[in-house]
């Protein structure tokens, strides 16, 4: 048998199992036109859910008994819906009239749900391989739901690998957002290529040099540029990284060291800036919970209260500064730094860390101008800026005489629309770098479509990378993890003192576990928030003390959800700062991680806890400050 027939074989034999897995369905006893019982598709056990009674009568109400429970429904549809807790394996008995219907079921136990992201991230951080990490996370999970869907283990298998691709990489591309972050990376990936290939990327660094002439004034440089792009982390995390990753190579920083203070200055800064495109999420989050618990004051008021208290983005703007002033490091970077700085391991270091980007090389004949790319990164910025104010224009907040400048400004741009903004940005800047190109006779427009094309194609790492990160956060969606993690540290009683702290420790468990920020403040703030204010009242605080703790905690699940965003390696930002700054994903991760915990501790102890038990923010600032100075000056290494 020759190789092409052998492949045609495989084929057919995949094509009939992939036939065999699906045809199969779930065995139970509900199949009647008039009378079944619909169970959802996934059932986790302790986790509310609905059973859908399909029943066929003549409009008059009738008696449901579900179990033991017995209730009337007026029968004005042709089915019933009713709220259920599955618990483990059980049978299900409906009668309705004289008619009796029965279906067993099998719940997953919610401990399970935590293996998925707990797999792929020991596989990523073991065997720093990414791809096969969250691939065996997904195969993981979509073996957790079939296993338990009464089917043999043979046709489980198989249908947990078809699931992968068309069910949750495709709902994970199915996403308006997603599909709006792949175009922009590519956009920017274009745009970079091009102002590399006309020579204007060079003249950023040669304007650069001036500045950033040693390794401190370059780190200073990248760190300044991080916080000015405050308005939008994913525009900040691709525009710094790819713009300062020449200037540190050339100063001999490590890619570890750059990605470090790209992804730290990004979410960060991003996090307490009034005027960013997160700010509309969280104050929908906000008000969310408010509802529940009738607050008076307005999400944004709560929103600017609950600033002063946001230590962790604090601190570690502030850290970074300290381990780059001076001049030292611990841990792995500490090693990454020795690496990058050895004279004959430098490019065995950037061959390593940028598997994905090949190396650029320019002719001696291209002129060397900033502006060629200084004015697209510029079309970036304020482009996104101008963006987000178009797209959350609002003439009476505006006109509003009563509300400050500022305050209109936040509120526009709180309820703008983010990706329109980049995506708007984005190819503005490719079409101002290739006109540029082109105008000035740098490049033809055949060189211009190559350097486009193939930076399109420097970001297909990254991009499959996100889209797997993607698809894991959606099965971690599907099986509960995040009330996993909560059930599990709500259940332990905590004075309403250590609730802001113990909030950060759980927003940073399930950002690490599902990789995503906005997933977990979406999680928590409708479940923490009122819950904190119910907890402050049966302690008998005051209205006012238990308003000082409510801020707190606001600030705490955004803390805590960007200290868990760090150190997770399937969360999309750490990708991208990977990507961005042509480091090897794990090494970033692996860098990152101790900082990134050494300041989230310093920030509970010094900051959340005394915090709560009402000393100033204008005491503890300062303090966390001067505790991370001395950390970086007895810790770190020259």
């Amino acid at each position: 048998m020759n190789k092409k027939s052998a492949l045609s074989l495989l084929f057919v034999l995949f094509l009939i199992l992939n036939q065999v897995a699906f045809a199969e369905t779930n065995k139970d006893e509900t199949r009647s036109d008039d009378f079944r019982i619909e169970l959802p598709k996934i059932i986790i056990s302790d986790i509310p859910s609905e059973i859908t009674i399909h029943y066929q009568s003549d409009g008059d109400s009738v008696l449901v008994k579900l179990n033991q429970t017995e209730m009337w429904h007026k029968a004005d549809t042709d089915k019933i819906v009713v709220p259920f807790v599955f618990k483990g394996n059980d049978r299900i008995q409906v009668s309705i009239s004289e008619q009796s219907r029965a279906v067993n079921y099998s719940a997953i136990p919610l401990w399970m749900s935590i293996l998925p992201p707990l797999i792929a991230i020991l596989m990523a951080l073991v065997f720093k391989e990414v791809f096969s990490a969250l691939f065996v996370g997904l195969f993981t999970g979509t073996l957790i739901i079939f296993t338990y869907q009464d089917i043999s283990f043979f046709t489980a298998f198989f249908k947990a690998i078809f699931a992968i691709s068309d069910t949750y990489i495709i709902q994970s591309l199915a996403d308006t957002g997603h599909i709006s972050i792949i175009v922009f990376s590519m956009l920017i990936g274009a745009m970079v290529n091009l102002i590399t290939q006309n020579g204007g990327m060079q003249g950023v660094v040669n304007k650069l040099s001036r500045f950033a002439n040693s390794s401190r004034s370059g780190q200073i440089v990248t760190w300044i540029l991080g916080v000015l792009i405050f308005f939008d982390d994913y525009a900040n995390t691709l525009v710094v990284g790819n713009t300062m990753r020449p200037v540190t190579d050339r100063l001999k920083i490590s890619r570890e060291k750059l990605a470090y203070i790209v992804d730290s200055t990004a979410a960060p800064v991003a996090s307490i800036a009034m005027i960013t495109t997160w700010i509309g999420i969280e104050l929908s989050y906000i008000q969310s919970a408010t509802v529940q618990i009738n607050i008076d004051e307005s999400a944004y008021s709560i929103f600017l209260n609950s600033l002063p208290t946001r230590f962790y983005p604090f601190f570690t703007l502030f850290f970074i500064l300290m381990i780059v002033i001076m001049k030292r490091d611990f841990g792995p970077m500490y090693k990454a730094e020795q690496r990058a700085k050895s004279e004959e391991k430098i490019s065995e270091v950037k061959q390593k860390n940028n598997d994905e980007v090949e190396s650029i090389e320019i002719s001696d004949e291209i002129p060397t101008r900033w502006y060629n790319a200084g004015i697209p990164v510029m079309v970036v910025i304020f482009g996104t800026f101008a963006g987000l104010i178009y797209t959350g224009w609002s003439s009476e907040v505006w006109n509003d005489s009563a509300v400050s400048f500022g305050t209109k400004l936040s509120h526009i741009i709180g309820a703008s629309d983010s990706y329109l903004a980049l995506l708007w940005s984005s190819i503005s800047a490719v079409l101002v770098a290739a006109a540029l190109s082109i105008g000035q006779r740098i490049l033809s427009l055949k060189k211009t479509i190559d350097a486009l094309v193939k930076g399109f194609k420097t970001m297909l790492t990254a991009i499959l990378i996100l889209i797997l990160a993607w698809a894991l956060a959606d099965i971690t969606k599907d099986l509960h993890t995040a009330d996993f993690i909560s059930k599990i540290l709500i259940a332990t009683e905590v004075p309403p003192q250590f609730l802001p702290s113990f909030t950060f420790i759980l927003s940073a468990l399930i950002a690490f576990s599902t990789g995503s920020s906005w997933g977990t403040m979406a999680i928590l703030y409708p479940l923490i928030l009122p819950a904190s204010w119910a907890l402050c009242h049966s302690a008998g605080l005051a209205d006012a003390q238990s308003m000082d703790i409510f801020y707190i905690t606001v600030s705490a699940i955004l803390a805590g959800s960007v200290l868990g965003d760090h150190c997770s390696p399937i969360s999309d930002t750490t990708i991208l700062s990977s990507l961005a700054s042509s480091c090897n994903h794990i090494e970033h991760v692996r860098t990152q991680l101790p900082y990134a915990l050494t300041v989230g501790s310093v920030a509970i102890l010094l900051g959340l806890i005394p915090a709560a038990y009402g000393v100033s923010s204008w005491i503890l600032i300062p303090t966390g400050f001067l505790t991370l100075f001395l950390i970086v000056k007895f810790f770190g290494k020259k």
